[in-house]
């Protein structure tokens, strides 16, 4: 038996540039400070501890899921594997932050992630991944070239035209796609529209011209270019009027329960798709057009925007399923409707955060534990209601959650997901801070610790 005791990372790093930039600096700096140990090897594709259970960590950090070993027994003892655990979760922190989630079994805390997950990553580590070009999979562009290898291909679907199928497994907080639009306007009449279009469309290359000319157009006749736009653009960032046109992204076909969440990345000019929850080789790869609400709503509005019945798996439960989905939406749009009421906020903040609470655990049994950005915003209107009363402990936890979950959506780089990070750290440089009182005043050391899982959660949550 003994004790197992380690730290895991979550969310688990992307492939991105930020992440693997912070993952180098992390593995030089353990190679720095272990250059002259006898028990630290430095493989080809790992660096291995001789302590313990012989812990290792891969050169590649998105394959990473857990450090960890016993640190019981005599063996850990004369090995001093629990000196190794403590000196490497501590360099980890530095470059990670909250990432670094530390766990001991002998102090009831568990990891996050399960052996089974744990052991297969740590399989992976003996093999590097290929960086074969994926320039020749998509037409005229390599929109995933930090990722070295396609993780899709683009098939037709029946009945729904083209799509994007996962070609291997794809781990939660992976960045599937990003790409520049091909086109961006705002609103305009449908002549005049069309006009500005036949203009953008012939100055660009052809293989975008060809790009654009084959997505899918649910209003052909008049004015083709514009329906064109009408049908596949998204917008450029939550409540912009301005959208783009993709030519990848815009085969992404809907789901009520997506695997996928796409972003505007407002300073790259780029909209970027992560999953959201872990997606099997195989499955359809899927973001949401849907506007909420409950299944009579959603089919309505895609029926009437994009002509098409929706038979995701939201909308194919069996009746009482589906029932019981529909109550948990209009309880969502219900919570979500009170904890934005600024006066709520300010007279009654205690029952804002219970109602932020009950909003959380309606997103988790909606979408089977992913809610996605839904969570980071929940977490973020939590961090207000905290800080506007000059909450500084609790308003930190909630900008660190909001972080973790930005994180896992829209990758490290986001504004959004460093504006969180900022919010973590310095939750008083919040403009809102101590806006309705000061009367939950407290500073950010001062949460608790030695707490169990519900004994933090009642907690945070002023329960």
């Amino acid at each position: 038996m003994g004790i197992d005791a380690g730290f895991d990372m979550v969310p688990r790093l992307s492939k991105g540039v930020v992440d693997k930039h912070n993952w180098d600096q992390f593995i030089s700096s353990i190679k720095q400070h272990y250059r002259d140990d006898p028990q630290v090897e430095t493989k080809p594709n790992y660096i291995l501890f001789k302590a313990g259970e012989r812990p290792k960590l891969p050169f590649e950090g998105h394959k990473f899921l857990r450090f960890s070993s016993k640190v019981s027994g005599a063996k850990a003892a004369a090995t001093r594997a629990q000196s190794y655990i403590d000196t490497v979760t501590r360099v980890a922190r530095v470059h990670f932050g909250s990432r670094v989630q530390c766990w001991n079994d002998g102090a009831d805390r568990y990891g996050t992630y399960d052996w089974g997950e744990v052991n297969e990553s740590i399989e992976s580590y003996e093999q590097p991944e290929s960086h074969t070009s994926i320039a020749s999979f998509l037409t005229g562009s390599d929109p995933i070239k930090e990722l070295g290898i396609p993780v899709f291909e683009i098939k037709t679907i029946p009945g729904k035209g083209r799509g994007l199928i996962a070609r291997f497994n794809i781990s939660k907080g992976t960045r599937i796609l990003c790409e520049e639009p091909l086109i961006t306007t705002r609103p305009m009449p449908p002549s005049e529209l069309e006009l500005f279009l036949a203009a953008r469309l012939k100055a660009l290359p052809r293989v975008s011209q060809r790009q654009y000319l084959s997505l899918h157009n649910n209003y052909p006749g008049k004015y083709p270019f514009a329906n064109t736009f009408k049908t596949n653009a998204l917008p450029c960032g939550a409540g912009s009027i301005v959208g783009g046109v993709y030519p990848t992204i815009c085969l992404i076909n809907h789901s009520c329960i997506p695997n996928s969440h796409n972003s505007w990345d407002s300073n790259a000019k780029h909209e970027t798709i992560y999953a959201i929850r872990p997606i099997k080789a195989g499955e359809e790869i899927t973001i949401p057009y849907d506007k909420g609400g409950t299944s009579a709503t959603r089919l309505a509005f895609l029926k009437e925007a994009f002509g098409f019945d929706c038979t995701c798996r939201g909308c194919s439960r069996p009746p009482s399923d589906l029932q019981a989905s529909d109550a948990r939406r209009l309880r969502i749009q219900s919570l979500d409707d009170a904890i934005g009421d600024p006066y709520r906020m300010q007279s009654r903040p205690r029952q804002s955060l219970r109602d932020c609470r009950s909003l959380l655990q309606a997103l988790e049994e909606e979408y089977d534990g992913c809610a996605g950005a839904l969570g980071a915003r929940l977490y973020y209107d939590a961090f207000q209601v905290s800080i506007a009363h000059g909450d500084q402990a609790r308003a930190g936890v909630f900008a660190e959650r909001a972080y973790r979950a930005r994180v896992v959506c829209e990758g490290e780089g986001s504004p959004e997901t460093q504006r969180a990070r900022a919010l973590a750290r310095r939750p008083a440089d919040h403009n809102s801070f101590g806006l309705c009182s000061m009367k939950w005043k407290s500073t950010r050391g001062m949460v608790p610790e030695g707490l169990d899982t519900a004994q933090f959660e009642r907690w945070l949550f002023r329960e």
